[in-house]
């Protein structure tokens, strides 16, 4: 009876062991996962900060290289155009010039002299010497008469009758324009032609057909 009652409880014993050695490597298994998921995990929150470190770098160089190119061309700008001003300063000496010769030209006890004629060959030698010193610098003179109006170019100052002209052609320079590499420096003022009205003219014919009738 002792001998069976010690089998039972050997064998209770042996069953517990057993659940205890299942439930143990359950227990692993479950650890053993978890590990693998938090390892995951870890390798996921790494590879996702590298991928957000390489977007970054690559906004940081993009940034960089925008800020060299714009640098860049405003050196250029500088460079190219930097004298702008100074240039259009300049061109007084040519307005004052054509003044001059024009007051000159129009002063009557000069017309005709030796005097006259010699001092408007010295004014033309300055003027060319300065469209010279001009050229040497990219500015230019705007080609105008006989030209179609080019707002880009040319400020129409006045309108004139002119029936052999096309109606928009610049006739008339009143002052010179410029450029400056591929900028303008300033407009030409012009006047440019248009038809002549023939408003009288229609008025008489229209009075002598009433009257004829």
């Amino acid at each position: 009876m002792e001998k069976e009652q010690n089998q039972k409880t050997e064998d209770k014993t042996h069953v517990e062991n057993k659940d205890n050695e299942v439930v143990n490597e359950i227990s692993n298994i479950k650890s053993e996962n978890d590990l693998d998921t938090k390892k995951e995990e870890t390798e996921k929150s790494s590879e996702d900060k590298i991928l957000e470190l390489e977007d970054k770098l690559a906004r940081t160089f993009a940034e960089m290289e925008n800020q060299r190119r714009r640098f860049e061309k405003e050196k250029e700008e500088a460079y190219e155009y930097g004298g702008f001003i100074f240039a259009k300063e300049t061109l007084n000496l040519i307005d004052n010039l054509e003044r001059s010769k024009q007051i000159l030209q129009n002063d009557e006890t000069l017309k005709n002299s030796d005097a006259l004629k010699k001092i408007l060959e010295h004014f033309e030698i300055i003027y060319k010497d300065i469209l010279s010193v001009f050229s040497k610098n990219n500015i230019k003179p705007i080609e105008s008469l006989n030209k179609k109006l080019d707002p880009n170019f040319h400020q129409a100052m006045m309108e004139i009758d002119d029936d052999q002209k096309e109606p928009g052609t610049i006739i008339q320079e009143i002052q010179k324009g410029f450029t400056i590499k591929d900028r303008l420096l300033r407009p030409s003022l012009v006047g440019v032609s248009k038809k002549t009205e023939k408003k009288d003219a229609n008025i008489e014919e229209n009075k002598e057909n009433f009257e004829n009738k």
